[in-house]
């Protein structure tokens, strides 16, 4: 069998390493002329880390990022409203890391060059669209240095080419452009001082007016003494339009996010000091797009983002990435024939992904944050006088709706690796 793949992000080469893993012959191509550590911070949660960990990676993912300890949510005046541990504190026996997006890239394609060799992955590399019969498909490439065309025949390609998917405008022609509910996020690195346990992924304020989410991502710099802090400011302005495409390197203006957070200095961090501190900021609209009844078609399937963009709400673009490479492996490797693998791969992810966009889509944690809010629009003294006990319940109720599966089922399920 020979695989297509194409997207090296954090889900095309996750998906490489599992193939290679099951012995399966797999090419990744890239549009980019050069793959760089671009981005900023994102979360993997435990089902993330053991796939991840089964492939070998484990001591990377350690050496690079943070084990997160908690998730701590503040009001917009730093008033301590919830609090849940993370990782192996819930019961899992991987931990949850905050990493740095574009180290993990690199990681993941070390590991793809070192295994697979150092031509499995082609950047500069365009798919331009897709032919099948019953017997193959036919992906159209084109070199963007050189401007020469090909045709490279597999038994399956993989759409892992993210929010603007190619092969998903293939199979969606109609479908448009993503779908913005209005929010803006600003994001940056600022390296400072560490904050709460050292650990914390703090949340403070709410995405319908202003809310920010700060958490370190660099082992590297706490062994220093330091931490390497993510950020991101989401602000939802009335009368907003958006102009532009949805681009995650897009380049941000500080002056543009300062103003909404000027007088947000709390005990514990001096949020317009972190913002002014970092070198670059991007800018990135909140969208996702509607969850559709088919990735699958014949021989081609999707992947990550290109399968089910949704919003960054609980750590999930990642990690749902991740798991649906392992699971294409797997199905795939067990496979008599590929379209069959590829149904299978298609039942076993789509329905647990698409219910995770909606839940995102949702928001729920947000209703609890607006409560407190409108209830106490100028702080409070105790989170008990403002919000019952089941509502503070309801907080971790609706993160187990987002991002957690139960750690017992985790813990225990057979292993995806198919070497």
């Amino acid at each position: 069998m020979r695989v297509l793949i194409v997207g090296a992000g954090i889900g095309g080469l996750t998906a490489a390493l599992s193939l290679h893993e099951a012995g399966v012959d797999t090419l990744v191509v890239d549009a980019a002329a050069r793959l760089r550590p671009l981005g900023v911070g994102i979360n993997l949660l435990p089902h993330a880390v053991r796939e991840l960990t089964e492939l070998g990676l484990g001591d990377e993912l350690a050496g690079l990022g943070i084990p997160t300890a908690e998730m701590v949510h503040f009001d917009r005046y730093g008033g301590r409203i919830w609090a849940d541990p993370r990782g192996r504190a819930l019961g899992y026996d991987w931990p949850q890391y905050s990493i740095h997006r574009g180290e993990l890239q690199m990681a993941l394609l070390d590991a793809v060059r070192r295994r697979l060799g150092k031509d499995a992955v082609r950047t500069g590399t365009q798919c331009e669209g897709f032919e099948q019969d019953g017997g193959a498909v036919r992906a159209r490439l084109t070199d963007r240095a050189a401007g020469t065309a090909e045709t490279v025949a597999a038994d399956v390609l993989v759409g892992a080419d993210g929010l603007h998917s190619t092969v998903r405008a293939q199979l969606y022609p109609d479908e448009g452009a993503p779908l913005w509910n209005g929010i803006r996020m600003w994001r940056g690195l600022t390296e400072g001082e560490p904050f709460l346990t050292g650990r914390s992924l703090a949340v403070a304020g709410t995405n319908s007016a202003a809310k920010m989410v700060v958490y370190p991502i660099s082992m590297r710099a706490e062994r220093q003494g330091r931490a390497l802090l993510n950020w991101v400011a989401e602000v939802k302005l009335p009368g907003d339009r958006l102009d532009r495409a949805a681009d995650w390197n897009r380049a941000g203006r500080l002056g543009d996010v300062l103003p909404h957070f000027a007088d947000w200095t709390f005990g514990w961090l001096d949020i317009p000091a972190m913002l002014a501190g970092s070198a670059e900021i991007l800018e990135y609209p909140m969208v996702d797009r509607d969850p559709v009844d088919r990735w699958t078609s014949g021989r081609v399937t999707l992947l990550g983002d290109a399968a089910h963009p949704m919003y960054p709400i609980g750590s999930n673009g990642g990690s749902q990435a991740v798991l649906d490479a392992r699971v294409l492996a797997w199905e795939l490797a067990r496979a008599a024939d590929p379209a069959d693998g590829l149904l299978r791969y298609e039942e076993a992810r789509r329905e647990a992904a698409n219910a995770v966009v909606l839940a995102c889509r949702e928001m729920p944690a947000e209703r609890i944050l607006r409560l407190v809010g409108e209830r106490a629009p100028d702080g409070f003294a105790s989170i008990e006088d403002v919000l019952t006990a089941a509502e503070l319940t309801a907080m971790t109720g609706a993160y187990q709706r987002t991002s957690f599966s139960d750690a017992a089922a985790l813990n225990s399920r057979p292993s995806y690796s198919a070497g």
